[in-house]
């Protein structure tokens, strides 16, 4: 390169290739000394944004251990640490607007500040930290990097991270649910399943106590099964028409597993990016860590076909250990499924009816129904319309007759003071007619309450809507909303999932946004909110 000298004279300087590899007098004082030159020539600086921010870190802060760290710790949402920004004003992040569930109230969302970059002071028992948290561009995507430090010890920093990598891993109040090739934690499916009940199966009583046992005397029955040298495994298929109480009954199971410590892993389909075999791989592999645990495959039928059959037969009962896994498939059309997974014992050895209810069973499924309505002083509902009801609903489902009773109830309640309202049983017989001609015009087993032209219920007075009205001022609730940071860089688009096939969720476009460590974004919110954190994600 041309200069000039102090005399003014030209020279030119001559720069040797090895005064660029030389390690510095920094990376000289290690014991690897390559660790220096792989550091200038391997790094690319731009490309390498995590060799570069550990040692840049350890450059600004030479007295504090530096720990980077990514997948399967979400040290953001940890409960037990106490977090607040640095310096609030040098943070980068987005705003992005969560919406939540109307039925919550008017305010019904929160903002959430997408971190890109940030720095933190930890607080967790009695020890401070510091944590950096940034996201940038790597490939086609982008990448959330964290790095913990700590003025002390490695293993203080990794105590936390360990303690941070449970928590994130641990099941609160959520249900894994595998679907278009990923494990994602669903906390409004565990939502649902803890209004299941027991009471509310109303099948016969030795069938019902049959289930049960059948299901939670397998996990007590580990050491018998070790005793006798079989493996501690088993299969159970509930079939038969729809409407019959498989749904409802698994729910149940897997509100009491979920509750015994036996965690519930819901399947809802094979199709992955990744091909089905590859999805049931992930399916198993995960199921197999979670053991003891229950694994529902709904609607075998549609989840196992001629092109995956033999795969999932591997999965199921090969080489691997499935010990502790109770595998619990349901089905409409048992004559579907292959022989080879349908009757072989040591896969499926465990098969439960859900039939149509016959008499007795339909007049415990209307004395239910009694019960409910017993409080409600308009309605008359004497012991001899319960044999009235069974005698004429002979092939109805459970389904059907739900949907006689709700149905009854609804378009009842429609009628203004001063109508010409029907008495409840005249209205009872009304929707029994209506639905037996819906059952005799459809094919067996193939028909559902609410299809063809079975009468609808409506709000007969518009003025019992409620009304809206503009608002010109500003909702204090929103106003004061504590911050809710987050480091998920998907928020409100489609992400790239962190570990294919893992607890990472992908954005799919629905309006059902969840968080790169699988948490449904609004059920995060949620917590956000009622724990009154500034911190959550």
């Amino acid at each position: 390169m041309a200069a000039q000298h102090e005399n003014n004279e030209p020279f030119i300087l001559i720069t040797r290739e090895e005064d660029f590899t030389r390690p510095s007098a920094a990376s000289s004082a290690g014991k690897d000394p390559l660790s220096g030159p792989w550091a200038e020539r391997g790094s690319a600086k731009f490309e390498d944004a995590i060799g570069f921010g550990a040692r840049k870190l350890r450059e600004l802060y030479p007295k504090h251990t530096v720990i980077p760290f990514t997948y399967g710790i979400n040290l953001l949402s940890f409960p037990k640490a106490y977090m607040q920004p640095i310096s609030p004003p040098e943070m980068i992040a987005n705003a992005v607007f969560v919406p939540l569930a109307r039925k919550m109230g008017q305010s019904a969302g929160v903002l959430v500040d997408n971190v890109r970059f940030g720095a933190f002071s930890v607080a967790w028992q009695n020890y401070d930290y510091i944590l950096y948290v940034m996201q940038y561009l790597h490939g086609a995507f982008e990448t959330t990097q964290h790095f913990l430090l700590h003025e002390g010890p490695e293993e203080v920093a990794r105590a936390l991270l360990h303690a941070a990598g449970l928590w994130t891993n641990d099941l609160h109040e959520e249900i894994y649910v595998f679907d278009s090739g990923y494990w994602s934690k669903d906390a409004n499916l565990w939502t649902e399943v803890q209004k299941a009940d027991w009471e509310d199966v109303i099948l016969e009583d030795g069938f019902k106590k049959n289930l049960q046992k059948d299901v939670f005397g397998f996990f007590d029955s580990e050491e018998l099964y070790k005793s006798l040298a079989i493996p501690w495994k088993r299969g159970i298929i509930m079939f038969g028409p729809p409407g019959n109480g498989k749904t409802i009954s698994m729910k149940a199971i897997m509100k009491d597993a979920d509750a015994k410590g036996y965690a519930p892993l819901y399947v809802k389909s094979f199709r992955s990016w990744k091909g089905e075999e590859g999805a049931m791989v992930d399916v198993f592999s995960h199921a197999r860590r979670m053991a003891p645990c229950v694994v529902v495959l709904e609607d075998l039928d549609s989840l196992i076909n001629p092109g995956n059959r033999s795969f999932f037969l591997n999965q199921l009962d090969g080489l691997e250990s499935n010990d502790g896994l109770l595998v619990i498939g349901t089905t409409n059309h048992l004559e579907n499924i292959d022989p080879a997974l349908r009757d072989r014992p040591s896969r499926f050895d465990r098969k439960f009816l859900f039939d149509n209810p016959t008499r007795g069973d339909r007049i415990l499924y209307v004395q239910y129904w009694q019960n409910k309505l017993k409080s409600n002083k308009s309605i008359e509902f004497p012991d001899s319309l319960v044999e009235e009801v069974a005698d004429a609903t002979t092939d109805f489902s459970f389904a059907f007759l739900k949907e006689v009773f709700v149905s009854t109830l609804v378009i009842l309640a429609g009628y203004n003071d001063g109508d010409d309202k029907p008495t409840f049983k005249e209205e009872l017989n009304k929707q029994i007619t209506a639905l037996k001609k819906q059952l005799d015009h459809s094919p067996k087993n193939e028909i559902r309450p609410g299809q063809g032209e079975l009468p609808g219920a409506w709000v007969r007075n518009p003025a019992q809507l409620p009304q809206f009205s503009e608002r010109g001022h500003l909702d204090l609730r929103a106003v004061n909303q504590p911050r809710i940071y987050s480091t998920d860089p998907g928020l409100g688009r489609a992400q790239h999932p962190l570990m294919p096939g893992e607890l990472a969720a992908p954005g799919d476009g629905s309006s059902e946004q969840t968080t790169r460590d699988g948490r449904d974004m609004r059920s995060r919110a949620l917590a956000a909110a009622a724990l009154g954190r500034s911190f959550l994600f």
